[in-house]
């Protein structure tokens, strides 16, 4: 199959052309997720006609990192309008496209195996810059250009659909947050007439914070349901294969629906040992990173998997039917962020405590208030879970047709 195998540079020329009529108002860097993006770099007083441009299809990249991020940041420009990009970046085109396809390049180019392969290829400067002669002497399968296309046809197809289902999920999380804003914090909830509550005359009775509906409660949060972490797992009882093991990144993953890259296990004799000894998360169990990034929060689905201990917070038994959800949405408001905020301000180090996050305090609804708010919430909620669950078999879809890149496979 290396037979099949073709250098790139022989496929690819270099290009730098300057923005010497500063005709290009853009300017672009690029992630490590390959994506162009607005640059942050403060341009005031620079002499903007030496940057390089890029056109469409072009391809730009940065080489200087890759030892020290394992990835090499790079990315082909689908505008219709050029753009600028930093004079440290190499900027290239396909020679013939006719022979190779840009997209299908670029498809190449997102394999997490062509990063690991740049990487090795890295020299042994500090910062572990990948050489361009080296860049080009890395290979590639070039199949006909008409198989290409269809190869590309796919991956398109299935991108396209995660795109689209990545609006619904933003209309989604944007509706519950505006109901949760109506109901919760200007307390318009539908009174018993349908009506705006507030606006409409409801009683209110005077609390800490000010005013709040009546027969509702500011309370900890502790109060609303048991918080609690996991046992202890050591990095020595991590397993190439068993049950899914959690640490904040992946509960990050998993909150976005993510694919989960380099999961970890630990032992079916050990997740049943700990489960037997101290519980697992249920379905409808609330997890929070604790460390680090503070406040992605996943809502447990019905599956099987182990977490890490104090990196991460663990939600439950609630004691009032839908009080998952009416917490759960909390977190995705942005006075939730500003409590996590307030939390950690002027803090060594970027962590929460069990006791300190539980003594929080939250307005907390009325019963019959509460049951209405769950029907609404939980069908938002499982809608937002199905799409999301959509995206992850479809960006699984996606890593295995990268993976055949390399076989030729169809």
């Amino acid at each position: 199959m290396k037979s099949n195998y073709k250098r790139i540079g022989n496929y690819i020329k270099e290009i730098k052309v300057r923005n010497t009529e500063q005709k290009a108002e853009q300017l672009l860097g690029i992630n490590i997720d390959k994506f162009f993006m607005p640059s942050v770099a403060n341009v005031v007083g620079t002499d903007l006609s030496v940057y390089k441009l890029v056109r469409k299809y072009q391809f730009a990249c940065n080489r200087m990192h890759v030892g020290r991020d394992y990835r090499l940041p790079i990315s082909m420009s689908k505008s219709d309008e050029e753009f600028m990009v930093s004079p440290a970046y190499d900027v290239f085109e396909i020679k013939d496209t006719e022979v190779l396809n840009p997209e299908f390049l670029m498809m190449w180019f997102t394999r997490k195996e062509f990063d690991r392969n740049a990487w090795f290829y890295t020299d042994a400067d500090v910062r572990g810059g990948l050489p361009w002669k080296s860049f080009c002497d890395m290979q590639l399968p070039i199949p006909h250009i008409n198989k290409q296309r269809v190869i590309v046809k796919e991956y398109n197809t299935i991108q396209n659909r995660i795109n689209l289902n990545n609006q619904l999920i933003q209309k989604l999380e944007e509706t519950t947050q505006a109901i949760y804003k109506q109901w919760f914090v200007e307390f318009e909830f539908p009174d018993e007439n349908g009506k705006p509550y507030k606006s409409n005359g409801g009683e209110m009775i005077e609390c800490e914070i000010g005013v709040i509906p009546k027969n509702w409660e500011h309370k900890e949060i502790a109060s609303i349901c048991d918080i609690s972490s996991s046992k202890r797992i050591f990095e020595s009882e991590y397993q190439k294969f068993g049950i899914p093991f959690y640490r904040g990144k992946e509960i990050t993953q998993k909150k976005a629906g993510d694919v989960i890259s380099d999961l970890i296990y630990i032992s079916n004799e050990r997740y049943n040992e700990l489960v037997k000894n101290y519980g697992k998360p249920s379905q409808g169990d609330i997890l929070m990173t604790a460390v680090g990034t503070i406040g992605s929060t996943y809502m447990v689905d019905d599956e099987r998997f182990y977490f890490k201990d104090g990196n991460v917070i663990w939600f439950k038994e609630f004691k009032q039917k839908g009080s998952n959800y009416f917490l759960y949405d909390f977190m995705q408001t942005e006075q939730f962020s500003n409590l996590i905020n307030e939390i950690t301000i002027g803090s060594t180090q970027s962590a929460i405590t069990i006791k300190t996050f539980g003594q929080q305090k939250l307005v907390f609804p009325e019963n019959k208030i509460l049951k209405k708010y769950l029907s609404l919430s939980s069908v938002l909620n499982n809608n937002l879970k199905h799409i999301k669950n959509e995206n992850y078999k479809l960006s699984e879809l996606k890593e295995l047709l990268l993976s055949k890149l390399a076989t030729g496979e169809n």
